[in-house]
């Protein structure tokens, strides 16, 4: 029998992860998987509140466990020291995400702006970008034979930056919403 209190989904560069948790509130047994792997196992414990801290790749990750009211618990999921909505909104600003099928093949497209590493279903690829006539910058790469192109244009204006554009096979692609 299964006791699974919290599931949590964590988009990192390197993909989606979900976060299971199971904690048995009798035995204080706690397990934690991450994409389905168990990482964590602790069978008895007699404290039934408390944290577990484990690693997402590079992410320093943390569930908390709250009592709320008698053998009512809760249960949150940090993420670098944020909260998981904290730090998925901050995580948004300083990365774009772009889903789509190749061939019958799904691809996770995703920029980090702040090193400009750019990623492709979880493996990061080199690829070297080239300056624009315009002053934007253009990299080129490929995926699975499909010529691809991301372009970063300046806006013009200082509070919205630049815009970022995913070409494959000369069509643009929307950003995911993640």
């Amino acid at each position: 029998m299964s006791d699974i209190v919290g599931t949590w989904q964590v988009a990192l560069s390197d993909g989606v992860h979900k976060v299971e948790f199971e904690h048995g509130t009798t035995s204080g047994k706690r397990i934690i998987r991450v994409d389905g792997k168990e990482i964590l196992r602790r069978d008895w414990l007699f404290k039934l509140v408390g944290r577990e801290s484990f690693k997402i790749g590079k992410h320093q990750c943390t569930i908390n466990i709250d009592a709320i009211s008698g053998f009512a618990y809760e249960y949150t999921l940090d993420v670098d020291g944020k909260p998981l909505e904290k730090f998925s909104e901050n995580r948004s600003k300083i990365s774009r995400t772009w889903t789509l099928a190749l061939d019958g093949v799904d691809y996770r497209i995703v920029l980090e702006k702040d090193t400009l590493d750019v990623w492709v279903n979880g493996q990061r690829i080199d690829a070297e970008a080239d300056f624009l006539d315009d002053g934007g910058t253009q990299t080129a790469f490929d995926i699975a034979g499909h010529p691809a192109v991301l372009k970063a244009v300046s806006t013009g204006y200082r509070r919205s930056g630049i815009n970022h554009a995913l070409f494959v096979d000369d069509n643009e692609i929307p950003v995911a919403k993640e």
